[in-house]
């Protein structure tokens, strides 16, 4: 019993989950001003847009054709588009759904590859194998073109493309993780563990997966960003949201059919998705540093 108790202990001091540890972590991306202001603006888009019926009084659906094509103004901060609604509104509204698909599909991602990827790299050999030329195989497809496939199989809206999205991050997780467990598991702590008898799902659950969290936490800050930009990507082709859903893919593809009269109803929703992306790419790469013992130990 001591000796397994020794074990863990060996294997704590490889896990950066301490309250100490945290703390350390954060101090370090504090002093990152980059992750700061990447930080700042994820937040900014969060409270808005949970807050939304509290900023704006305007229906970001309800057709008011008295008021169409409007320029900004004092009234509609942003302009209305071509049926009279508010855009800024609409902004606001569709935060709500890129947040959604951004974390949503991540979960997905997260849940299927993680098992995945985790027995793949424990189990070796020819399970190994197996899995990794399926991964392979799906990894040959750019992302966005494996998303266009599965959301022609499932049909359109925000639902299916949460589903497309998400499959097509399973591979990336799986992927990592396996090479995470592959290099973990051949740590001293961990013969230590076996030689104890202490059974495989123990040793994969309190000493493996907890030292592959950093790699993991910082991909998926990447894979949210990136989902947001697939999932803009199929509603600009008409693929994903459908009206009247405020979703900004799908703004600024019928905004640009008024490019010349109103720009305003294209360049709203492209910054929109341009800041939320750059936001979760700074904190990446904060994360990166923060995460990386290397790092703090010379930062």
């Amino acid at each position: 019993m001591a000796n397994k108790k020794k074990v863990d202990q060996i294997s704590q001091l490889q896990t950066p989950k301490s309250d100490s540890e945290i703390r350390q972590v954060w101090r370090h991306l504090r002093r990152n001003r980059m992750a700061m202001l990447g930080l700042a603006i994820l937040l900014l888009f969060l409270v808005v847009s949970i807050f939304a019926p509290f900023i704006t009084a305007h229906d970001p659906v309800r057709l008011n054709l008295i008021n169409a094509m409007q320029s900004p103004s004092s009234e509609h901060l942003m302009g209305t588009d071509w049926q009279g609604r508010d855009v800024f509104t609409r902004i606001l509204y569709g935060g709500r759904i890129s947040l959604a698909i951004g974390f949503i599909t991540v979960v997905i991602g997260l849940t299927v590859g993680i098992p995945i990827g985790t027995l793949s790299g424990y189990i070796g050999g020819k399970f190994d194998l197996f899995v990794q030329r399926i991964i392979d195989i799906m990894l040959s497809f750019p992302g966005i073109l494996l998303a266009i496939v599965v959301v022609t199989i499932l049909g359109v809206g925000v639902e299916q493309v949460m589903i497309a999205v998400g499959i097509s991050t399973i591979p990336i997780y799986t992927r990592l993780v396996r090479g995470s467990v592959l290099s973990v598991k051949e740590e001293g702590y961990i013969a230590a563990a076996r030689s104890l008898g202490i059974g495989d799902a123990r040793i994969i659950v309190r000493h493996i997966l907890p030292n592959c969290l950093g790699p993991i936490i910082v991909q998926s800050t990447f894979q949210i960003a990136t989902s947001i930009l697939w999932a803009a990507g199929l509603g600009f082709l008409g693929l994903g949201a459908q009206p009247p859903d405020p979703e900004w893919g799908a703004m600024l593809s019928r905004g640009r059919e008024y490019m010349r009269a109103a720009p305003y109803l294209t360049i709203f929703p492209g910054l929109s998705i341009f800041f939320m992306v750059l936001g979760f790419n700074l904190l990446g790469d904060g994360l990166r540093d923060a995460l990386d013992p290397r790092s703090r130990r010379y930062g």
